[in-house]
């Protein structure tokens, strides 16, 4: 068996969460929602589409943030500092870091804390 892919990651929120992911994660990320599987859609929670993968927002009802584990998203060249502004405007913190070579980024948090990083390649 070999793995081919990365078909999606998840992020844990609480439950009643979906107002604020969609507006977090739709509304200022500019991720697009997909509609969840008839089956799936009594738990809870938020699908987005992410490249030719997805993010799922998904309800846990012991909920506690994942404060080191996180997905990685990249962003257009040319986009991560006025996507930086927006996350600011949003009230979201932004830490920018500088550790590796070549590569633009830096982390945030959704709003129930969980860790994100958001990067592109350095611009030449």
């Amino acid at each position: 068996m070999t793995v081919i892919g990365l078909d999606h990651v998840q992020l844990a929120a609480p439950p009643g969460c979906e107002a604020e992911t969609r507006r977090f994660f739709e509304g200022v990320l500019g991720l697009s929602e997909l509609p969840k599987p008839a089956s799936l859609r009594g738990r809870g929670g938020v699908w987005f589409q992410v490249g030719a993968q997805q993010l799922h927002v998904g309800v846990e009802e012991t909920f506690a943030p994942a404060g080191k584990a996180h997905p990685a998203l990249r962003i257009s060249p040319g986009r991560l500092h006025a996507l930086a502004e927006r996350l600011s405007s949003a009230g979201a913190e932004v830490n920018w870091d500088t550790s590796l070579p070549g590569v633009l980024r830096f982390f945030t948090s959704d709003p129930w804390g969980n860790r994100l990083e958001l990067l592109c390649d350095e611009e030449a």
